[in-house]
């Protein structure tokens, strides 16, 4: 049998052992900040995003995006739960409810972030991992066909 043993004889296998969380294969807080900072440096310096550049200083700025974003993907990822202590949910729908999302700007948010991910050098399990998530989410965020 195929494992390790913990104290007094509990075997435990290999495929029972805890798996890192995205957030701790990221690199905790300084891996999740820096894909946030690669992500929101995409959107205001890439020809191509400034339409997302312009949705996001329509908001509340660049740089209280930054801040949530981080907040938000700190949990999402499996870390702390900093966007649901400070708001109260993490629900991506009611988040996003005042901004205008259609396909368009769903796939050039996962565009961006798939830029960021390179940018900040994933290997490409995590990348896969994360697009895959990233998807699901940004899809949930969609709120215009």
């Amino acid at each position: 049998m195929s494992g390790w043993q913990i104290g007094g004889g509990l075997v435990v296998s290999e495929a029972t052992r805890r798996q890192p969380s995205a957030y701790e294969r990221l690199g905790g807080d300084d891996g999740v900040r820096a894909l946030v900072e690669a992500f929101y440096d995409i959107i205001e310096q890439e020809d191509y995003a400034a339409d997302l550049h312009l949705l996001h200083r329509r908001g509340f700025g660049i740089a209280h995006s930054r801040d949530e974003q981080f907040n938000y993907l700190s949990g999402f990822l499996g870390g702390p739960q900093r966007y649901v202590m400070k708001h109260g949910h993490a629900r991506l729908k009611e988040i996003h409810e005042h901004v205008p999302i259609g396909p368009e700007m769903r796939d050039l948010w996962l565009r961006c972030m798939r830029e960021a991910m390179d940018r900040v050098g994933l290997d490409s399990e995590l990348v896969s991992l994360l697009s895959r998530h990233f998807k699901a989410a940004a899809e949930t965020s969609r709120n215009m066909d």
